[in-house]
């Protein structure tokens, strides 16, 4: 089944894109209730990351607040409720760059980007070139952070990385800011508070005029009267050839194979079997130490089409600690998150650069389901895609090595991603922090592991590593082993690390317990419970000073 890649999405918004509505309140209130009771019967799976009586309690929030609102609010209100699921090809996009938009959303014409320094204009029609490298303070006198706060509810976020790289769209979208509180009204044109070489100005942006949002990928290049803040004298491998899907590189000074693959697709000038039959065959028949797979704008596309990349890298040479290198990214996504999820269980794979913008497992082939009165389609997903086993599900994919870019690094043409991977060392790099750990308890060097593992916790290249889930197994691991003393050293070790998790407590507190030390256990399930009086670590704190008390 074909994954269709996001930007598709977000450029022809799947027919949801239509005339002014104008219809009552009653017809609004009865494509909830079909909305719902379809959910319901057709869709329960979906209740993951919501339950079905938190959905059901916002869905009749929205269903009372609905007459007092006006339709822009409604259509975005739509758009919330299918976003709660949290999987971003079940949605409802509503954004203003829409090709064909007769229902009257409007888009701001900026294209923004998340740099590791800030949210900066990367591009804008000549019109507003003195724009173009600010960095956004305020949208419509609101605190950019706050800005992005309240719209995010209306994107179907997948994780923070899936919001990042699309969710700015809506700090474009008037409906949509105002919807979401960021406007008192419904504003013709939005001002932003810019800062740009030290100077903090307002610029008023009007509504863009043409057709569809002009980039590719979430950036826009200086074509068709837009300026970029790019420096165009060169551009770096991975925005080069975006006409073409893929295409391979041999980089001679890193005897290295360069290979950047943007959709799951195949280009019209190669298949992808093709394609690398012949990357693999000039590997093997060259001096190649290193083949980097560059898949940080990859959206996705069909995944069956993933095979012969996976098998061509097992059966080839490069597939060694050290030689073989996949650079993710913030939209590497849908049938790509499948070709990274499987290429980190069955190759060699170091992996650099930003999480994926997927769950490892996650619901992707979706349905429309078009409401009957006011036409509106969001899609629903329905196929379930498990590569991991549930215990080794997360949020993303995370680099071994993470690397961010900053606005200047852009400017420059820079790729620190790359420059990670020319400085790789296999004999000194830890690419997997938590087998470096289990390592030294193994060889008794009890003495190294907190030193080691504050320092990586410290390490910028580890930031997106899950360092407190892992080290938590690793507790609960040693506990069921009955080594009791171990899992009491690897808990308080979390504690030390992570001294505002309620969760690091609560399992410290459980350690204690299995050792016979109630008054400590108590006094750290009290401590969890402070830290989390509503939440389910404060719940389950209280649950087991009940069960405490039983065995007394």
């Amino acid at each position: 089944m074909r994954l269709f890649t996001l930007l598709l999405c977000l450029c022809i918004s799947t027919t949801a894109a239509f005339a002014q509505i104008n219809q009552s309140v009653k017809a609004w209130q009865e494509d909830l209730a079909f909305l719902k009771e379809t959910v319901h019967q057709d869709y329960d799976f979906l209740f993951k990351k919501i339950s079905a009586s938190d959905f059901d309690a916002a869905v009749k929030e929205f269903y009372d607040a609905i007459p007092q609102m006006e339709e822009h609010e409604i259509v975005v209100g739509f758009a919330r409720m299918i976003s709660l699921f949290g999987y971003g090809h079940t949605n409802l996009w509503v954004t203003g760059w829409a090709k064909d938009n007769p229902r009257g959303f409007h888009q701001m014409p900026y294209s923004l980007y998340h740099f590791s320094d800030g949210l900066y204009i990367q591009a804008t029609p000549e019109k507003y070139a003195a724009t173009v490298g600010a960095k956004v303070l305020k949208v419509a006198g609101v605190p950019v952070q706050e800005a992005l706060a309240a719209i995010r509810p209306v994107v179907p976020a997948e994780n923070d990385q899936f919001f990042k790289a699309y969710g700015w769209h809506y700090l474009g979208t008037p409906e949509v800011l105002h919807a979401q509180g960021v406007t008192e009204s419904l504003m013709e044109n939005i001002t932003l508070t810019l800062e740009k070489d030290g100077k903090e100005f307002e610029q008023i942006f009007e509504p863009f005029d043409g057709e569809g949002y002009p980039g590719q990928y979430s950036l826009v290049d200086q074509v068709d009267g837009w300026v970029s803040a790019r420096d165009q004298s060169a551009t770096p491998l991975w925005l080069q050839q975006l006409d073409r899907i893929y295409f391979y590189e041999y980089l001679p000074e890193q005897k290295a194979v360069y290979v950047r693959h943007s959709q799951i697709q195949d280009d019209e000038q190669e298949a992808i079997p093709e394609f690398y039959d012949h990357v693999f065959k000039f590997m093997e028949e060259n001096e190649v130490e290193k083949f980097i797979l560059d898949v940080r704008l990859n959206g996705g596309g069909n995944n069956y089409k993933n095979k012969p990349i996976v098998t061509g890298v097992i059966q080839s040479k490069i597939n060694q600690p050290g030689k073989f290198f996949v650079v993710l990214g913030r939209r590497t996504y849908s049938a790509c998150q499948n070709l990274v999820n499987e290429l980190h269980t069955y190759t060699e794979a170091v992996f650099v650069g930003e999480p994926t913008s997927e769950n490892i497992n996650f619901y992707g082939d979706n349905r429309a389901v078009e409401l009957p009165n006011s036409g509106l389609t969001p899609r629903l997903s329905f196929a379930w895609w498990q590569d991991k086993p549930q215990w080794e599900n997360q949020d993303w994919l995370p680099p071994n090595l993470a690397t961010d870019l900053s606005f200047a690094q852009y400017v420059a043409n820079e790729d620190p991603a790359l420059d990670a991977i020319w400085e790789y060392d296999d004999d000194s790099s830890i690419v997997d922090p938590m087998t470096h750990l289990e390592a030294l308890f193994t060889a008794g060097k009890m003495d190294q592991i907190a030193p080691e593992a504050k320092r990586m916790v410290a390490d910028p290249r580890y930031q997106y590593y899950p360092f407190e889930d892992r080290l938590n197994r690793a507790g609960y691991q040693l506990m069921g082993d009955d080594q009791l003393q171990p899992a009491l050293f690897v808990f308080q070790l979390v504690t030390d690390l992570f001294p505002d998790s309620a969760n690091a407590w609560d399992s410290l507190a459980e350690a204690h317990w299995k050792t016979g030390d109630l008054e400590t256990a108590r006094a750290l399930y009290n401590k969890a419970i402070s830290m989390d009086p509503n939440g389910p670590t404060g719940d389950n704190a209280r649950n087991m000073l009940e069960e405490m008390k039983k065995g007394e």
